[in-house]
């Protein structure tokens, strides 16, 4: 499931009040773009914490990488079929909250997706579906419900052989709620992590306003269509608006249904509000997959998550609680 996030604005970091500033700094990690920016009284001290945050990404990429032969993840894969394979507490809680999120979602969300094919493609070569029973044999070895976890040895197990987990949907989000944590328990009093667009925040900016997240247009990128101040929280959004086939007349986004091996349809933009950046992270790439209905179904049963969905002619859904400002979110067709 390759998943393309998107459409996340952010405002001018740059404060001073009180003798503290917003120090920034844009580094790639997890082989992605991130920007982390903490409040601090200087820029020597907040350089000091971001290389704090900076070392706790980079050890839960060794941890959870599929790329790095040496992680745990690796030897969990190569093991598939053979053998379970003891790994860390750390990395075994992550893989049992993955399977939770995937039951609560029917399997739209899925970490087994690792196994399927590439054999979607969106860069323009893709001129006709693939076939049928080529779509069929990818999913082969994708489904979570043959991800054995064995809480007392704490050992993890692939049934099929040629299964693999990975946690492209999920991974960075997680590497923000950790680094998020370590810096508030070294006293950092205000902070936004933004993993590629899977953003957690915490605190105020030194002026004493909160943190701004802008949704951008997904029918036109170049613009914002709704602010929203962000205090203690995490947003992601996943948008197809760069990344997406038409075939036949339809749009198929990049974001694959572990289910079926085919492309998500109908959707642009999935926004999540959540207390963390992890559960955010995987519930955007679900509600892709699921679709407005029962992905807002979905989100309206959970508590202290919201979201803002587009659907590919431009209209905006949203869940019970979000507050919205009508005139505001609406995407006008002459925005296009």
């Amino acid at each position: 499931m390759v998943r393309f996030i998107s459409a996340l604005i952010l405002v001018s970091l740059s404060f001073n009040m009180f003798a503290a500033e917003t120090v920034m700094r844009t580094l790639k990690l997890m082989g992605s773009r991130y920007e982390i920016s903490v409040v601090a009284a200087n820029q020597a001290e907040g350089d000091r914490y971001i290389d704090l945050a900076v070392a706790e990404i980079s050890r839960i990429e060794k941890s959870i990488s599929s790329w790095d032969v040496a992680s745990q993840t690796s030897e969990v894969n190569r093991n598939a079929g053979i053998a379970p394979v003891k790994v860390d507490p750390e990395l075994f809680q992550l893989i049992e909250r993955a399977l939770q999120i995937s039951k609560i979602t029917d399997g739209a969300f899925d970490i087994s997706y690792a196994a399927m094919d590439r054999i979607w493609t969106f860069d323009g070569s893709l001129q006709e579906m693939p076939e049928e029973e080529i779509i069929r044999q990818s999913v082969a070895k994708v489904g979570y419900e043959n991800i054995v976890l064995n809480r007392a040895e704490q050992t993890v197990f692939l049934k099929l052989p040629g299964m693999k987990i990975g946690f492209g949907a999920i991974g960075k989000g997680y590497s923000a709620d950790r680094a998020k944590a370590l810096l508030m328990e070294k006293g950092v009093v205000a902070g936004m992590i933004n993993a590629s667009g899977d953003l957690n925040c915490w605190g105020q900016r030194p002026d004493g306003t909160p943190w701004l997240v802008g949704i951008t247009n997904p029918m036109n990128k170049n613009r914002v269509f709704a602010w929203f101040p962000i205090e203690n929280s995490a947003v992601v959004t996943s948008g197809d608006y760069e990344k997406f086939v038409l075939l036949k007349g339809k749009r198929y986004a990049h974001i694959i249904d572990p289910r079926t091996g085919y492309p998500a349809s109908g959707l642009v933009s999935v926004s999540i509000f959540a207390p963390k950046a992890e559960l955010a992270d995987a519930l955007a790439t679900s509600v892709f997959v699921m679709g407005i209905e029962a992905g807002i179904n979905l989100v309206n049963q959970l508590a202290g998550i919201e979201c803002i969905l587009v659907d590919d002619q431009g209209k905006v859904y949203y869940s019970k609680n979000i507050k919205k400002n009508e005139q505001e979110m609406e995407i006008a067709a002459r925005q296009k």
